[in-house]
């Protein structure tokens, strides 16, 4: 590994590994050489499929270009300077989104039969990880925060009390931070599972900004910091870098990147996009040059906004900067263990719905916000929102309460959770309906299996996963029992015309044959 990084890590001072745009730098520089491409793609780098689209550097793999899978050129010398950037020992581009790393490092650190811990609130694709690779689960449950119904940090005694009971596991698998922001004590549970010699894998599709250039803003630190084995990442989602591209990372002596590479094999594309792998590169680039004004900047607009709405008196937001005692400050929830970048919003007390609220700043305020569920609405931001993006999403947010109704009334049934309370519910409902499992995943996956429809499923097995979209976070697993706590739970989602759930195709669930 040591003689590897020497001979591809650019040496400070190097011009190699200068620049902002090192990959389409080259990419331009090939097609400038004006070799007639009797190659792959078919657009044949003359027909533009569609105006603006990159197809000058829409290459493939030919002398001088590299290959993703077996990296010895400009590819290696730009996943190298993104691990330099984020802190990996190794960093893999990927041009199949997260799904892709997470089905690769999954199956790299888990054979056939293993046995692994896993966080219940990870992303469907981990539940496919697992089936493909026939492993034996034990659910962490997230503790759920009262007053928000979502799920909280995954804490080190938790952790440690698993792999007591269970020391035969080969990964520990958490998802931090959660869509809506929450991290988990990654620090502590890698201290945890590091004495066993026991891997921890993190989905930080969400986090890909939690690098060591953001700490000095005030963000908290990433997993890589933290000393997470395997991190997979999504730099489209909060980062300039292009949708369908994510990042593989790993460090330490607990993962073999021949195994890795092994999986990436199976499971990327053999015809990666170059343009998309540039975009990554050129993310990189940026970042090297301007990451640290761009976090400050970020962070200085986060502040404003923060500053603005704690005049709020009606709309609640989870914040950081709220003041002691706030109902926000939950043990589920720990403050340094919260991502400023995302703003969960309740608009429950202001007498409306996340779906009206997101409705009112799209019609209004011209603003498109990023998830609805319940009460709730979620706004994501980046380093590369406009300056005053962030001051004015505060503003709207002011003068939509001032001419807000009095407080929810009679509208409980917009909320999935039984006490009416501002949560989005399924957390909640994740930790009330305590599943019952019948077999594996693997083996539900592999059984024959019928269609049902949903209102005489009670009692039967499911054959795959139910989840709610966005966030993708399934409440029955294959496997699992249908029972009457989850019919209720999705007649109640329907009449509060919630996120669609999906599993559930023309008003049938597939069940394992009786």
């Amino acid at each position: 590994m040591q003689e590897w990084i020497e001979k591809t890590c650019p040496q400070d001072g190097d011009t190699k590994g200068g620049g902002r745009h090192i990959l389409q730098s080259r990419l331009e520089e090939y097609a400038a050489r004006g070799l007639y491409p009797f190659h792959m793609p078919g657009h044949k780098r003359r027909l533009d499929p569609a105006p603006g689209l990159p197809a000058a550097w829409d290459v493939t793999e030919v002398p001088g270009t590299d290959d993703l899978h077996d990296a010895s050129g400009i590819l290696r010398e730009a996943m190298t300077r993104t691990a330099q950037l984020c802190g990996a020992q190794r960093t893999w581009y990927l041009v199949n989104g997260s799904t892709c790393g997470l089905l690769a490092g999954i199956r790299a650190l888990a054979k056939r039969n293993s046995t692994v811990i896993c966080a219940r609130n990870c992303h469907k694709v981990v539940y496919h990880a697992l089936e493909l690779a026939g492993c034996h689960v034990h659910w962490l449950m997230p503790p759920v925060d009262p007053a928000w119904g979502i799920c909280g940090s995954i804490t080190a005694a938790q952790v440690a009390d698993a792999v007591g009971r269970h020391p035969c596991v080969k990964a520990v698998i958490l998802t931090s931070p959660t869509y809506e922001g929450v991290l988990s004590d990654i620090e502590g549970i890698c201290r945890i599972c590091h004495a066993r010699n026991i891997p921890v894998l993190v989905d930080e599709a969400h986090g890909a900004h939690l690098i060591p250039l953001s700490r000095a803003a005030g963000f908290p630190a990433g997993a890589l910091s933290c000393g997470a084995d395997i991190v997979v990442q999504s730099p489209h989602k909060t980062l300039p870098s292009l949708t369908q591209t994510a990042l593989l990372h790993m460090q330490g002596n607990l993962v073999d990147p021949a195994l890795i590479e092994d999986e990436l094999d199976i499971f990327e594309t053999s015809s990666p996009s170059y343009p998309l792998m540039a975009s990554l590169d050129g993310c990189t680039g940026i970042l090297r040059e301007q990451g640290e004004e761009l976090f400050d900047k970020w962070a200085a607009g986060i502040g404003r906004f923060d500053a603005k709405v704690r005049a709020l008196q009606k709309i609640r937001l989870l914040r950081r900067t709220l003041p002691a005692g706030a109902e926000t400050e939950t043990s589920a929830i720990r403050e340094d263990l919260y991502d400023p970048g995302k703003i969960l919003i309740d608009a429950g007390p202001a007498g409306m719905t996340g779906a009206e609220l997101a409705g009112v700043l799209r019609r209004e305020w011209k603003m498109e916000t990023e998830m609805t569920q319940g009460n709730l609405l979620l706004a994501m931001t980046s380093l590369c929102d406009e300056e005053d993006a962030l001051d004015r999403l505060a503003d709207a947010l002011m003068r939509i309460e001032a001419s807000a109704v009095e407080p929810l009334q009679g509208k409980t049934e917009a909320v999935f959770s039984q006490d009416g309370s501002a949560a989005s519910g399924i957390a909640q409902e994740l930790s009330r309906l305590r599943p019952v499992s019948m077999c594996s995943l693997s083996e539900a996956y592999s059984q024959e299996a019928v269609r049902v429809p949903v209102c005489e499923a009670g009692g039967r097995i499911s054959a795959r996963c139910l989840y709610f979209y966005p966030p993708g976070i399934p409440f029955l697993a294959p496997g699992e029992l249908i029972t009457d706590d989850i019919l209720r739970l999705l007649a109640q989602a329907g009449r509060s015309g919630g996120p669609d759930c999906r599993g559930i195709r023309d008003g049938e669930i597939l069940c394992l044959r009786e």
